[in-house]
């Protein structure tokens, strides 16, 4: 077997709502009912057959996981060697903060410096086996750089709209990629509306979060990794920064499908979806014990990759928060920067916003006392600080002559 041949361990989709089936042979995008659709594996099979110790010699990066994700010919992986980024401790930070266990997953070593290179990997190889020759999706930013670069790789044309103030960084990454990038003067959803009328009227493949069913198959590989790095144990706490949700959902059903294969025990690390105070449809939800999120109106923050008013899968993340025994919790934007700077002058890691708003929560959960000082949390750091404008003020300038 050559190192990155999956193997077919993939069945069906299926709808966590009406739990209707549908082919992974076919194009498939929301189920009929309008739900997203969740991919299924075959994980009784799949439990006689994978050993962890299949690992041992494969790539160290998501495709050693092949068996647990959806596309079945090796010819069709796009791959740009994404995946098993470090697990770092951060014993400095943590022991000022009160967490001694506390850990990054940093994110931003990745390709395209963002996790969105594991969704574009994934959900950019099952649309080449599928045969897509074109796809549209709206973006805040980082997911339309990394699905530009992962489609031009695989010959597929990219039509991405995102909002005027996304990171300039991203617009460049999409438009040298050869994107079809236009920007909208509005926030995401206005940019996904732009993208479901364009999809109807020119027949493409909708790569919209959740709209198809493989981007979430990688991002839960960063829930496959952290309990892989961790000797196949589980964390007890693991915060993310929420906005269309796929990682948390992600993370969340890699671990339960680790659970099935029995290469994990019972414990589930309790997840938590981070906000900002100025977008937090998550987290109103969960404090009003809802199983749905409404839009949220004027939404504003910096974390710009969370700034999502509403998201389409938001009662999946609402049910991964719930059963694992979770929470949601909002952050302004002060802390957030004030996180930013602690992890990069305490440890020396340049987080960017949205990851650092994990800090920011974790201090606040733990000066609540519902983290606790012994427990083991990671933080996931969820792409590199560089891609944003960051401007700490204007430093000294010297003259020739001058010393320090």
């Amino acid at each position: 077997m050559s190192e990155r041949k999956p193997s077919s361990f993939v069945s069906h989709l299926e709808c966590p709502k009406c739990n209707k089936t549908y082919s992974v042979e076919d194009i498939n995008q929301l189920c009929e009912c309008g739900s997203p659709l969740l991919v299924k594996y075959d994980l009784q099979k799949l439990r006689s057959k994978w050993s962890k110790t299949d690992l041992i010699t494969r790539e160290p990066s998501l495709w050693r996981y092949r068996e647990l994700l959806p596309v079945k010919s090796e010819e069709n992986i796009v791959s740009l060697g994404e995946g098993m980024t470090p697990l770092i401790p951060l014993k400095n930070l943590g022991e000022k903060v009160g967490i001694p266990n506390l850990l990054l997953k940093d994110e931003g070593t990745i390709p395209s410096g963002c996790f969105k290179a594991r969704g574009a990997a994934v959900g950019i190889s099952k649309a080449k086996e599928l045969g897509v020759k074109s796809l549209a999706m709206p973006t805040n930013g980082n997911a339309g750089g990394a699905w530009s670069l992962y489609a031009a790789r695989a010959g597929i044309e990219a039509n991405i709209v995102m909002p005027i103030k996304a990171p300039k960084i991203t617009r460049s990454e999409t438009a040298i990629a050869g994107a079809n990038l236009y920007l909208v003067d509005g926030l995401i959803s206005d940019a996904g509306k732009i993208v479901g009328r364009t999809v109807h009227k020119n027949s493409l493949y909708d790569a919209s979060t959740l709209k198809e069913p493989y981007r979430i198959e990688g991002k839960k590989t960063m829930g496959l990794e952290i309990a892989e790095q961790l000797g196949w144990q589980v964390p007890d706490v693991i915060l993310y920064p929420t906005g269309g949700g796929v990682g948390i959902i992600g993370i969340y059903k890699g671990l339960k499908e680790l659970q099935e294969i029995g290469w994990i025990g019972k414990k589930m690390p309790r997840l938590v979806a981070v906000q900002a105070t100025g977008c937090a449809p998550i987290v109103k939800a969960w404090e009003e014990n809802k199983k749905e999120s409404v839009m949220w109106e004027d939404a504003d923050t910096l974390a710009f990759g969370i700034n999502v008013p509403k998201a389409i899968g938001d009662f999946l993340v609402l049910e991964s928060i719930y059963e694992t025994d979770g929470c949601a919790i909002a952050v302004d934007d002060e802390a957030i920067v004030k996180c930013q700077e602690e992890i990069a002058s305490i440890e020396g890691l340049f987080a960017c916003p949205e990851g650092a708003a994990n800090l920011a929560a974790a201090i606040k959960l733990r000066e609540q006392n519902w983290i606790k000082e012994d427990e083991k949390v990671v933080l996931l750091n969820t792409g590199a600080g560089i891609k944003y404008p960051y401007h700490p003020g204007e430093p000294a300038i010297l003259q020739p002559s001058d010393d320090i």
